[in-house]
């Protein structure tokens, strides 16, 4: 059975994407592979094996265009509300939070954060087939 182990994005600013998923998701740099024109970091969360892999090239200066094909990478919290408050505390300006209604019922509660790349990012609370 195929097992999903990581995303890949590709970032300007090293420093500045590390700040931000570790301020935002409690990700840490599990591993860095410095390669000539390239560095690989990959990002891991305390809880979880899959990772966040940044690709930095290393001769590029313009933002990356993200396309019409992306849509976005989603976490899932315990406490979406608080997270929203500590999101917004950390200056990372979140997005409203959102419901998604469904045959009458909640689906998901949700907000979305860009990063310093502007790719989106969904937080979910934990509920129904959110886990």
């Amino acid at each position: 059975m195929a097992k999903p182990i990581h995303s890949m994005i590709r970032v300007i600013d090293e420093a500045r994407s590390v700040d931000f998923y570790r301020r935002a998701f409690g990700l840490q740099v599990a591993d860095r592979y410095p390669f000539e024109g390239f560095t690989l970091v990959y990002l891991r969360g305390p809880e979880d094996d899959f990772e966040l892999e940044l690709t930095i090239n290393h001769d590029r200066r313009d933002a990356y265009a993200l396309g019409d094909g992306y849509g976005h990478i989603a976490f899932v919290v315990d406490d979406l509300d608080a997270e929203h408050a500590r999101f917004t505390r950390e200056k990372l300006d979140p997005n409203p939070v959102k419901e998604f209604q469904r045959e009458g019922a909640l689906m998901a509660r949700f907000f979305f954060v860009t990063d310093p790349d502007g790719y989106r990012i969904e937080v979910l609370q934990k509920h129904g087939r959110y886990r």
